[in-house]
């Protein structure tokens, strides 16, 4: 079994240990150290990373030895997968400390902010998830409440970081299960041996296996950045220490270009977004007025310039870059007037074809729109009075194209 290291000293950073096993797992190497300092993924705690002699671990896992449950420092097996094999037994090994401390920062933090929603809004924690991504990874605990009031959320992230600022001693140990009974927890631990706990000092204590901080003041700050309501529950998103003072930069940035790009102070923000918002809702109005009046125009022209084929007359034209909807609309004034066929298109990264007839031919659309759609590589289909398609970019005269051979159908028919 494994000597587990991180459970007495959690800030070693490198240890010398002897090879007791070998095997593979998923086509890498892997081994068993009598020694580790490497903490094994588990307790929602990713595992540690770094190398073993010129090996890179890719991964660590930890199986327990049901006969020694009761030892918890005799009963686990952890296991290092490696980039490469080692083939020397006796190894030097040292851990990835930024990624190590990032995860203690986060996983202590947890806990204190999971027990200040216990104590303000008797809001127990469920879930908890840490990706190990210190830039873009997020941390979240899942709370078995809803509708929490922002004024509420700000009290307790108050009262977490007041927790982190008195630089509270955590502490961790190993209790009997009879110990145990007597130990008041924030949430029940789920085995019954081998309980470890994790204590701040006159806040919290919870069975925990993972890896921790001396003093609550290495937590760094606490920040909430949202809140996701899920059902029953609320997910809590927050970051700690140096994820913390990252996404405040990323946000600063941010705020600091935007004021920067409209030439106001960055207090003035909220107001000359909502103003914006107002105008750019006020100019989309105006341009789907403008849009309905072309519209008309273009239908007008449609109708002025029908071309007459036998009993039928056809509109048939081809835009630049006009969208569905708008081929749409012209097809269904075109199709008001009797005995009348459109024929419509328009070329560009989203070609389109709309193809209608009026109530009293019998043309089949359906059917015409898909033929014309193969012309340029294109799907289509509807009823048939009423059919439409598109397909992969086309140009202005592969669509004028396709509409010519269907007016060429309409004139065989």
């Amino acid at each position: 079994m494994t000597d587990c290291l991180y459970y007495s000293d959690p800030t070693l950073r490198s240890f010398s240990a002897r090879v007791v096993g070998r095997l593979e797992i998923d086509n890498h190497p892997a081994v068993i150290l009598d020694r580790t300092a490497f903490y094994p993924e588990g307790g929602g705690q990713p595992g540690d990373r770094r190398q073993i002699n010129q090996a890179q671990v890719i991964d660590v896992q930890a199986h327990d030895d049901a006969a020694h449950s009761a030892c918890p420092e005799r009963s686990r097996r952890v296991v290092h997968i490696l980039s490469d094999p080692v083939a020397e037994d006796e190894v030097t090994c040292a851990i990835d400390w930024t990624r190590r401390f990032d995860l203690m920062q986060q996983h202590s933090g947890q806990h204190i902010l999971s027990q200040a929603f216990v104590r303000l809004l008797d809001a127990e924690t469920v879930a908890f998830h840490l990706n190990d991504d210190p830039n873009e990874g997020t941390v979240t605990i899942d709370l078995d409440r809803a509708g929490l009031r922002p004024v509420d959320v700000d009290a307790v992230e108050n009262l977490a970081n007041q927790i982190v600022f008195e630089n509270r001693p955590v502490t961790a140990r190993f209790v009997s299960g009879e110990e145990l009974a007597s130990i008041p927890l924030r949430k029940p631990p789920t085995v019954v041996a081998a309980i470890r706990i994790v204590d701040i000092a006159e806040f919290d204590r919870s069975a925990c296996g993972g890896t921790h901080v001396a003093r609550t003041g290495e937590v760094g700050q606490i920040k909430i950045v949202k809140l996701e309501r899920r059902g029953p529950e609320t997910r809590v998103e927050f970051r700690c220490g140096q994820r913390a003072l990252a996404d405040y930069r990323r946000k600063n940035d941010v705020i600091n270009r935007a004021a920067a790009g409209l030439s106001i102070g960055f207090w003035e923000l909220e107001a000359a977004a909502a103003r914006l918002v107002a105008e750019n809702k006020a100019l989309f109005k105006q341009l789907e007025e403008a849009q309905e009046r072309l519209l008309e125009f273009d239908a007008h022209e449609l109708l002025s310039n029908l071309r007459e084929h036998g009993q039928l007359a056809v509109a048939a034209h081809v835009w630049h870059a006009r969208d569905m909807n708008a081929l749409r609309k012209l097809a269904k004034q075109v199709i008001s007037r009797p005995r009348t066929v459109a024929l419509l298109g328009s070329g560009g990264e989203k070609p389109a074809l709309v193809f209608a007839r009026s109530s009293d031919v019998a043309f089949d659309m359906s059917q015409l729109v898909r033929d014309a759609a193969a012309h340029i590589g294109g799907r289509g289909g509807g009823s048939p009075d009423f059919a439409q398609a598109g397909g992969p970019p086309a140009n202005d005269e592969q669509v004028q194209a396709a509409i010519e051979w269907a007016g060429a159908q309409l004139r065989n028919a």
